[in-house]
């Protein structure tokens, strides 16, 4: 949101006030609606510091109320609604309904706004992109698609499968991560009791016998030192900085961009995403093509829900090559993502005129991966569990005993 001044002529005083809108000609609009008066203009302005502020503080505050959906909940949600749309029932009686049978707070608030909502003449689709947050990309983009075709229902029967394929991932992952999370949790407690309560004890006795200290004894004590008198506001500090990151990873995109595009080139996070996102981006593609939606449009759809901004710049350029009259298999060519083999099968799809079945099978070629990387997840973590665990018993082991040994030398030299 940019940040504009409009100047208003009202009981014939020029008055300045500063508005928010995505771009000067909403902002005209904003302000006719908002301020009486006559409007002389609207230009865009530098936002003051108490302003920055205040919206630091909205954003943020904002940012912590917010709750997604279980995702069991917005499951069973998704198929009631889907039941009830097939039923003939009309969507802003199903929303209420559902919003009043649940147990789910933040659904219960959600279904509630977006039957308000749609009871002023909006669409589904467009009362859900308030709440794209609650609800995720992926839901927003199938009842967009359910809307086009005129299918609703069976969109929804489809979004509801899609998130309980995405919710079994969830569950294997977590699975996988279970046994290098708890390792990781037992070793960090130990090394802090080691830290709190044993290490200040060596400390005494080396400045006793004025022993030598070596470099790992040294960032011992000193971590010890740093834990023991200013723990909290080490804790403090950790828990502001997570929510500045949190906060600048929300509401700026250049450095989204440039954390995605770290996490892209990080080890085991790089496919993990990668795979993810092409399982979710051929999967709803598919869907599309399927329905009878324009190559481009559908395109537009299916990237709209990619989260990763460096892959969603890529996946883009498909779209322009294939606005510009160019093949759908040479969009994809150019941007890196995918297989020679999966190239070769969208051709021969569009070729044959059974595009609709080879992205079908793209899809699930990219899921067979992406379920692959999971269940080889716990492998993976081994190498990088093991160099931790390594690093903090040789960093213990070297110093504590490293001044033992060189204080039992120095006694044997005198002897």
């Amino acid at each position: 949101m940019k940040y504009f001044i409009a100047t208003i002529l009202t009981k014939g005083k020029k008055e300045k006030i500063g508005l928010y809108a995505e771009d000067r000609k909403e902002a005209n609009k904003y302000a006719k609606l908002k301020f009486t008066g006559l409007i002389i203009k609207v230009t865009e302005g530098q936002e003051p510091l108490e302003a920055q502020f205040k919206r630091f503080k909205t954003t943020l505050l904002s940012n912590i109320k917010k709750r997604k959906i279980k995702p069991d909940f917005l499951i069973a949600a998704i198929r009631q609604l889907a039941v009830m749309t097939n039923a003939g029932i009309s969507i802003h009686d199903s929303l209420n309904e559902i919003a009043d049978a649940t147990n789910d707070e933040a659904l219960k608030i959600v279904f509630s706004k977006i039957a308000d909502d749609i009871n002023s003449g909006h669409s589904l689709s467009s009362s859900m992109e308030n709440f794209r947050f609650e609800l995720g990309n992926l839901t927003i983009a199938m009842v967009h698609l359910g809307e086009k075709t005129g299918n609703l229902d069976e969109a929804l029967y489809s979004l509801a499968n899609m998130l309980e394929e995405i919710r079994a991932n969830i569950t294997k992952f977590k699975k996988a991560m279970a046994y290098p999370r708890n390792v990781m949790i037992a070793m960090a407690v130990a090394f802090t009791i080691l830290i709190s309560y044993v290490v200040p004890q060596f400390k005494t006795i080396f400045e006793q016998l004025h022993a030598h200290l070596p470099l790992p004894t040294i960032i011992l004590l000193k971590l010890s030192y740093i834990f023991n008198n200013f723990g909290p506001y080490v804790l403090a500090l950790l828990a502001i900085a997570y929510m500045v990151f949190n906060y600048t990873i929300n509401n700026n995109e250049h450095f989204r961009y440039s954390w995605h595009k770290l996490l892209l080139k990080t080890y085991l996070i790089k496919n993990i995403i990668k795979f993810s996102t092409l399982s979710r981006f051929t999967l709803v593609f598919s869907e599309l093509i399927r329905a009878g939606i324009p190559i481009a449009e559908a395109l537009d759809t299916s990237i709209g829900m990619i989260d990763n901004l460096p892959l969603k710049k890529k996946l883009l350029s498909v779209r322009l090559t294939v606005e510009k009259g160019g093949t759908l298999n040479k969009g994809l060519e150019e941007t890196g993502l995918f297989e020679n083999m999966i190239i070769q099968m969208v051709r021969a799809g569009e070729d044959s005129g059974t595009l609709d079945t080879m992205i079908k099978k793209v899809a699930e070629y990219y899921k067979m991966r992406f379920d692959s990387i999971i269940d080889g997840l716990s492998e993976a973590i081994e190498p990088i569990m093991l160099l931790i665990i390594a690093s903090m018993v040789i960093l213990l082991a070297l110093g504590i005993f490293l001044p033992m040994w060189d204080m039992g030398n120095a006694v044997q030299g005198r002897q």
